[in-house]
């Protein structure tokens, strides 16, 4: 199962961004999806969790994002979306998404990691 993540730039603080992750493969159905993010002084395996969603579920949010990242999943797509308002310079990081499924044999996997999206917020 492959994830690609989308949607990253260059904003000035105050601004938004909308991140998109596609899962695809051997998908039956998708468990849940999570956003990810490393800063630049992190390395991968201290990636943070920004928020999840279950499919079909309402989403949960980590407290340094909370109220400002709203996230949505398409019904219909093995898609995920980060809606980010208000950015801060300390948002600057690489977002990745991770995702649990159940692939047509019926087996419980993850999703490989992908390359994540750059965000830079900075004026």
């Amino acid at each position: 199962v492959q994830l690609v993540e989308s949607g990253g730039g260059l904003v000035q603080p105050g601004g938004s961004l909308r991140l998109s992750c596609t899962a695809s493969g051997d998908i039956h159905r998708i468990n849940d999806m999570a956003w990810y993010r490393q800063g630049p002084n992190s390395t991968r395996e201290q990636r943070e969790l920004v928020g999840a969603m279950k499919k079909g579920g309402d989403p949960s949010y980590a407290a340094p994002v909370q109220g400002r990242v709203p996230i949505s999943m398409a019904n219909d797509k093995n898609k995920i979306y980060l809606q980010m308002h208000m950015l801060k310079p300390e948002d600057t990081a690489v977002y990745s998404c991770s995702a649990s499924l159940w692939d047509f044999s019926g087996r419980y996997a993850l999703g490989a990691w992908g390359q994540g999206t750059q965000v830079t917020v900075s004026s």
